[in-house]
């Protein structure tokens, strides 16, 4: 599509105002260039308030600002923050949590005859109080939905107890939803904690322009230290730009602007990436690039509800899978970017000690499966009809095109995403193209999809798959503390979805980021989650 000429202005004049900002937030933060660490968002935050910490952007500021209990390192491997250490009671039902007594608010007015004070337990009451609180409307309600209480035993010590043992809960706990904030707050109901945060967290918020600009500042009390117990963060400053183009984001980067990229947009990937999905020649030397796993799954979901034969049939849904190249796929459509999905819908990151035999490249077993569809039904022009987007009709006509080599008529049906998720959620849809991204890192949150309690629109099965002996294997899971018989559990219920076949796989998706030379410390994890703690930079 050819953009006018105002539109290209307006894009000119954002990239000249980043720019700017760029080159003032050095001059008014007094520090080096190589104090400050430059970041661009697409789409303005709108709140850092943690009860509101549903979208990523916002999750990366508030990362940034607030701490919780509990938090996950690169691994996923739930590790103290808070709380220095913690137990649970035989039974999976009492957690107590033993605080640090060397955190402190981000200074603040709120703090009457101080600028600031330390955390204690009852600080976490409050933050969980107000996330139940019927007036904040917190999108992250569900995550205490298996709490049956919780209560700052003292200063030092937060207890909370559940309906029923979970298994996932020190994950829950990790999220930026149950982030502290002082209990102050209960009495000072005129003071916005969207707008003026008080944290705990390595920065805290210096300035905000919404739509322009963010200012994040060293937190000198911060209570964390490196290995060689040096304080943290190293950075002094973190500069937020909302510039909502990506190609201007791209050139900003190009022009050193810019220290980290995370996108890949259509419109440069080639330019940066081969299609191997490794840096072309002449910016392998000028940038680096970090890959990890991302907790996603993407697939094409089968309505199981729909009583047509061709859906109806095992047979053929499992002819669906077999016929697909993942690995081909992969390589033309995304440079390399992704895996194959080649065992279960738990993705990698997750999947890694799970046994599970998925579905391989083998069209020689696909058209066994296709004959015996047709001798079971007599049909023999089996017909389909696939519901996309308009950012994922190359991968829709990708699988058209390999389906109908083996006989199968794939209908492409391009939706707007709006109409597109209404359609898939009241059970419109033959076939659909989705993706299932975690809530929380652990692989039951992948298997939640396809409990019969979930059933759309009032859940997130899709696929309305049933199976009695899934729903007892799934609470039975959520429930066990025993690591390695978990996994079994876990191994067999991802075994009996694809023995079942509800769903098309296609691929584990991954996430790129692109650094300029001089910054050190950045890990990269599998849920993006973006942490600062430990960058640093080189003087240029």
């Amino acid at each position: 599509m050819k953009r006018n000429k105002k539109f290209r202005f307006i894009v000119r004049i954002s990239t000249l105002i980043v720019i700017g900002f760029s080159m003032s937030c050095t001059r008014q933060t007094g520090e080096n260039n190589h104090q400050v660490f430059r970041l661009n968002i697409h789409e303005n935050i709108n709140t850092l308030d943690p009860a509101y910490a549903r979208d990523l952007r916002s999750i990366w500021a508030m990362n940034q600002l607030f701490n919780g209990l509990v938090k996950l390192d690169a691994e996923l491997n739930i590790q103290p923050d808070i709380a220095k250490s913690w137990d649970i009671s035989d039974d999976g039902l009492v957690y107590h949590f033993y605080l640090r007594d060397d955190v402190y608010f981000h200074e603040s007015s709120l703090f009457a005859g101080a600028k600031t004070r330390k955390v204690v337990a009852s600080d976490f009451k409050y933050s969980f109080d107000r996330i139940k609180d019927s007036k904040i409307a917190s999108p992250g309600l569900w995550t205490l939905e298996n709490v049956a209480s919780y209560k700052a035993v003292h200063d030092s010590v937060f207890q909370i107890t559940l309906k029923s043992p979970f298994s996932p809960f020190l994950g829950i706990l990790s999220m930026k939803y149950l982030s502290v904030l002082p209990e102050e707050l209960r009495a000072n109901t005129d003071h916005n904690i969207g707008v003026k945060p008080i944290g705990t967290g390595p920065f805290y918020a210096k300035a905000w322009m919404p739509n322009l600009k963010m200012v994040l500042r060293k937190n000198t009390l911060y209570f964390e230290t490196n290995k060689k117990g040096q304080q943290l963060p190293h950075l002094e400053a973190v500069a937020i730009t909302f510039v909502p183009d990506k190609q201007s984001e791209f050139l900003l980067f190009l022009q050193g602007k810019l220290d980290m990229l995370n996108s890949l947009d259509s419109s440069y990937k080639d330019e940066l990436l081969d299609k191997n999905g490794e840096l072309h020649p002449h910016f392998a030397t000028k940038y680096k690039l970090l890959r990890s796993p991302y907790l996603n799954t993407e697939y094409i979901g089968i309505y199981m509800d729909a009583l047509i034969p061709e859906i109806q049939s095992n047979a053929l849904r499992k002819a669906l899978n077999y016929a697909i190249d993942r690995n081909e796929m992969i390589r033309f459509l995304k440079n390399n970017i992704g895996s194959p999905s080649n065992k279960g819908f738990i993705p990698n990151g997750l999947n890694n000690n799970l046994d599970i035999n998925g579905y391989s490249y083998d069209p020689g077993k696909a058209k066994k499966l296709i004959e015996e569809f047709r001798k079971e039904t007599g049909i023999q022009n089996p017909r389909l009809t696939l519901s996309t987007d308009a950012n994922y009709v190359d991968l829709c006509t990708y699988l058209q095109n390999t389906y109908k080599q083996l006989g199968i008529e794939l209908e492409i049906e391009v939706m707007p995403p709006a109409a597109l998720r209404e359609a898939k959620s009241n059970g419109k849809l033959q076939l659909f193209r989705a993706s299932w991204v975690a809530d929380y890192p652990d692989p039951e949150n992948y298997l939640l999809p396809y409990h019969s309690s979930n059933f759309s629109p009032y859940g997130p099965n899709y696929t309305h798959y049933s199976n009695p002996a899934f729903d007892k294997g799934y609470k039975e899971i959520t429930a066990e503390l025993d690591i390695e018989k978990r996994k079994e559990m876990i191994s067999e219920l991802d075994q009996k979805l694809i023995d079942e076949a509800p769903f098309v796989l296609l691929y584990y998706d991954e996430i790129l980021r692109f650094l300029q030379p001089n910054v050190k410390g950045m890990e990269i994890n599998p849920i993006n989650m973006l942490d600062l703690l430990n960058v640093r930079k080189e003087k240029s």
